[in-house]
């Protein structure tokens, strides 16, 4: 027997739980919850997240900064439980007041400066250091291009395909048709842009990649909603190329260490504080 169709009422009210995994975190207002102040360590750059795909792209800029010595990019990451609201602590709404990870405290100056949103951070940090940001026009447009391509398509994947594929209370087929054409056109756009080129900027990596690849590097390598085979991820042979390319960085593997609070424990350093933490 079918159900009955939902019918909107006329101005919606905030009256139950929306279900679904992050359910008890989702409410219809901003502002903090809980008066919490945030830890500081020594480091000029505080970061407050968690290893998931935005957060990491955060993780593994800082130490591709590192990699290459820039020694100002020493940093402090100290883990933000998003399922139990550590985002909505008065703390850290002073620094993003949207409350979400990942986030930034820069306090190489005075007064130190927040950054929130990843592809800010990212921005911000590849202008900082003059790395991963290619200085002609050109070049810089490109990254910039596909930057904010990704700001604009992952909340499809992420907030769309994977809610409903993966998180929502029961599976619905209009949802995860709607949003598996549009994941399965994301992925085409990225496979015909790097049948032409190494990395989506061109012949260098930059923050695009760092940007791009936690959501769908992670996707075709089955790591993000165990979707690869529903997908058909193998036909995306470009993006499967250069998702492995990356994947075998050695700052790309300590990136994804950083604020991990899952998997074997190899594969978590939960707060980083010293280089020793990643060795």
């Amino acid at each position: 027997m079918s159900k009955t169709p939902y019918v909107p009422p006329k101005v919606w009210k905030h009256s139950a739980p929306s279900g679904g995994q992050f359910a008890n975190i989702n409410r219809p207002i901003a502002g903090p919850t809980h008066d919490k102040t945030l830890p500081v360590g020594k480091h000029p750059l505080q970061l407050y997240s968690l290893a998931t795909p935005n957060g990491v792209k955060v993780t593994i800029l800082l130490e591709e900064l590192l990699a290459l010595g820039h020694t100002g990019s020493e940093y402090d990451a100290w883990l933000i439980r998003i399922g139990e609201g550590d985002q909505f602590s008065s703390g850290f709404v002073e620094i993003n007041p949207n409350s979400k990870i990942p986030a930034l405290l820069d306090r190489s100056v005075e007064p130190a400066i927040r950054v929130f949103e990843s592809g800010s951070i990212l921005l911000y940090l590849a202008e900082k250091f003059g790395a991963f940001l290619p200085t002609d026009l050109a070049g810089r447009t490109e990254t910039l291009n596909w930057l904010f391509w990704q700001m604009g398509s992952a909340p499809y994947l992420g907030g769309g395909f994977g809610h409903f594929y993966a998180y929502a209370p029961e599976k619905l087929e209009y949802p995860i048709d709607r949003f598996t054409m549009e994941a399965k056109r994301q992925l085409d756009v990225l496979d015909r842009r790097l049948a032409e080129s190494p990395y989506l900027a061109g012949d260098s990596y930059t923050i695009a990649d760092i940007a791009v690849w936690p959501w769908y590097g992670q996707l075709v390598r089955n790591n993000v909603y165990g979707a690869a085979e529903f997908l058909s991820a193998h036909e995306y042979t470009h993006v499967q190329r250069w998702a492995e390319d990356i994947a075998k960085r050695p700052a790309v593997i300590r990136g994804q260490r950083v604020n991990r609070t899952w998997g074997d424990e190899a594969s978590q350093v939960p707060e980083r504080h010293e280089a020793a933490d990643l060795d």
